[in-house]
């Protein structure tokens, strides 16, 4: 095999954080009356919700803010689109989904019989993400895939995101695996495929929306279960 160590990224790549996420919120938005609050629906909010979270995430990723400023301001700032002002319900949301989120086991198409298939096949298999180690671990339990996987390396652990070159450096260290061996597969083109092409190791772009770029990459899929012709 030319690969022997396969590195995941785990949200928008194995677990449906949307699916995952809209079910939680839509709940949520219910229970906390959200439309009493002069929100017009939830359709309105968690569109808005996403783009002001996306925004939060990449200034996180770049190191502009850290995990309590992200956690304290993107409901809050959700809210003010809709000239809401209420801080207290908006940290209570937080609260509230970042406990209840975790516990969604709806997984991108495909990514079950395709982890299976490659640990047939004698892969190793290993994640790295951004996300935050309390959600994840829930994550990686209730998801049914966690078996799958010798390392599972979340970013705060080592105290830098993807792309940082030191968080695949640690990865690599962990799983005893060297770069020539290992690919990485994820759906961010930034931080998990160019931050990987950086650090000399193959990357997959998973890319399901088939986003336009001028990155070259080593493979791009649009499916999960691609990556067993990749691997074959």
């Amino acid at each position: 095999m030319k690969y022997q160590h396969l590195f995941f990224d785990w949200d928008h790549t194995l677990w449906d954080f949307e699916k995952n996420s809209e079910h939680s919120l839509r709940n949520l938005f219910n229970d906390l009356n959200l439309a009493d609050q002069g929100i017009p629906s939830f359709e309105e909010f968690y569109r808005m919700y996403l783009i002001v979270n996306e925004q939060k995430w990449e200034m996180y990723r770049k190191g502009h803010i850290d995990k309590a400023a992200l956690r304290a301001s993107r409901f809050r700032e959700t809210f003010k689109h809709f000239d809401v002002i209420a801080d207290d319900i908006a940290w209570t949301l937080e609260e509230r989904y970042v406990l209840e989120t975790p516990y969604g086991t709806q997984l991108i198409e495909g990514t079950e019989e395709t982890l299976t298939e490659l640990g047939n096949r004698g892969y190793k298999m290993h994640i790295i993400t951004n996300g935050f180690t309390e959600s994840q671990t829930i994550k990686f339990a209730e998801s049914g895939l966690k078996h799958h996987f010798d390392v599972l390396l979340c970013s705060d652990e080592v105290g830098v995101n993807k792309p940082d070159p030191k968080i695949f450096r640690a990865a690599l260290s962990r799983a005893s695996a060297e770069r020539k061996e290992s690919l990485m597969i994820g759906d961010n083109l930034i931080a998990d495929c160019v931050g990987a092409r950086n650090q000399g190791i193959d990357q997959v772009f998973f890319n399901p929306n088939n986003t336009r770029h001028k990155e070259q990459l080593t493979y791009e899929i649009t499916r999960i279960v691609e990556l067993l012709d990749i691997l074959s």
